[in-house]
């Protein structure tokens, strides 16, 4: 009774200083900034205490770093001579690290078990959000570089936060973990080419470019999970691992061929460039799992957790660092793009739902579809605009629809949660 009765009062606390901070809002003042930033931390803080709205807290941090960032760009800009924007990608790397050291190969058994929802949830994903991105930017008056920002967000894989999403609605999170797998492995292929498709009258999109960035970003930091995975469990037989290892030195192989052609490199430049990724992304992880091993005995638990955090605080970072290079351009659209922002992500749920409804999937598998449809790899189109060298303008859609949609996915996720999942037989 006490522990509520503290929430409570911390709650009403923090809506008394983000009151006080709106009214300083319109005139931007340091004033307003200095109140809605702790205020905002408060109610993150505030909110755990209750179960139906805990799952708001971390979305509530996102806020209060992004508001810092408007306030105080000048501190999430550059730190002496180095430039913060420059931490994207490592940010991005570990991210990825982290989702695929919590995988394995059976994540994939999925497209056998589930193929037609498998094949719905991806095709409906990259059919209808870069879609319905480049009909937004073609409707509103935007400029190029703004309207390709929102086409690019249309055009990357789905995230780690549609699964969450997923298991909190009590969907079918197999799928979810499939089909966002899928997509992901499709992405170095299916984004530079919808992108170069759909976004290249904004801007000129160098396909092999992405591909490769895509590759290095997203891609070897998974394989490197991966065989982090394989050797800190120590569960697969020899066999398997052999046959993943010989997967994962092919991906790699691969990815260096790419990196040639982007490159318009030699043979030279091939052999540095590939002995670089084996030694980064698959013997250190390899290293690294059997040093932990030793230490960390019995439940993984433990460093999943460590894991997870690290992933939350280094998308909250590329957040920050981007809504303050943004800052002037944000000013400017800041509002109509939070609107169009809302009407993707919503338009993705409500789409991804009545086509997998149409085609007589289960309910389960309808509320999966939603999520992955309307939840975007954020991260990975923050990290294309950065490798563009347009992170202040292409980045700012990623940065407004990353924190927006974990907003609008907990609130769906909260309310399937309350009603019964109807068990009935596809057709």
């Amino acid at each position: 009774m006490k522990s509520n009765f503290r929430n409570f009062l911390l709650i009403v606390s923090a809506i008394l200083i983000l009151s006080s901070g709106m009214s300083h809002l319109l005139k931007l003042t340091n004033v307003s900034g200095l109140l809605l930033v702790p205020g905002l931390i408060a109610l993150a803080i505030a909110v755990r205490g209750f179960q139906k709205l805990k799952g708001f807290s971390y979305t509530l941090c996102i806020f209060a770093a992004v508001t810092a960032s408007m306030f105080y760009p000048q501190y999430f800009i550059s730190a002496g001579n180095f430039q913060l924007k420059k931490l994207i990608v490592p940010l991005l790397q570990i991210i990825m690290f982290g989702m695929g050291s919590q995988m394995s190969f059976k994540d994939f058994t999925g497209v056998i078990k589930m193929p037609r929802g498998v094949f719905v949830g991806v095709f409906s994903h990259y059919m209808i959000m870069p879609l319905v991105g480049f009909c937004i930017a073609g409707l509103f008056n935007f400029p190029p570089e703004i309207s390709a920002g929102i086409i690019l967000i249309g055009c990357v894989p789905s995230g780690l936060a549609s699964n969450v999403m997923s298991f909190l609605a009590k969907a079918n999170l197999a799928l979810a973990v499939t089909v966002g797998a899928i997509s992901t492995l499709l992405s170095p292929l299916v984004t530079p080419l919808l992108m170069k498709w759909l976004g290249g009258q904004y801007i000129e999109v160098k396909f092999w470019s992405m591909m490769l960035d895509i590759l290095n970003m997203i891609i070897l930091p998974i394989v490197a999970g991966f065989i982090f995975n394989l050797f800190s469990k120590g569960k697969e037989t020899r066999k398997s691992i052999v046959i993943q290892l010989i997967s994962y030195m092919l991906i790699i192989l691969l990815t260096t061929l790419v990196y040639v052609k982007s490159k318009d490199a030699g043979l030279s430049s091939f052999v540095v460039q590939f002995a670089k990724s084996m030694g980064w992304f698959f013997f250190l992880p390899m290293i690294i799992a059997k040093i932990l091993s030793n230490i960390i005995t019995g439940d993984n638990k433990y460093m999943e957790k460590i894991l997870s955090l690290i992933s939350m605080a280094g998308i909250a970072v590329i957040v920050t660092i981007i809504t303050a290079s943004g800052r002037d351009s944000l000013l400017k659209v800041g509002a109509l793009l939070l609107v169009t922002s809302l009407l993707h992500n919503i338009a993705g749920y409500t789409l991804g739902y009545g086509l997998s409804w149409l085609v007589g999937m289960p309910e389960k598998d309808r509320r999966t579809i939603a999520f992955e449809v309307g939840m975007q790899n954020g991260g990975l189109a923050s990290g294309l605009a950065l490798q563009m060298g347009k992170v202040a303008t292409v980045g700012l859609a990623p940065a407004i629809f990353g924190p927006l949609m974990n907003v609008t996915g907990s609130v769906l996720a909260n309310f399937w949660r309350g009603k019964p999942v109807n068990e009935e037989i596809p057709n």
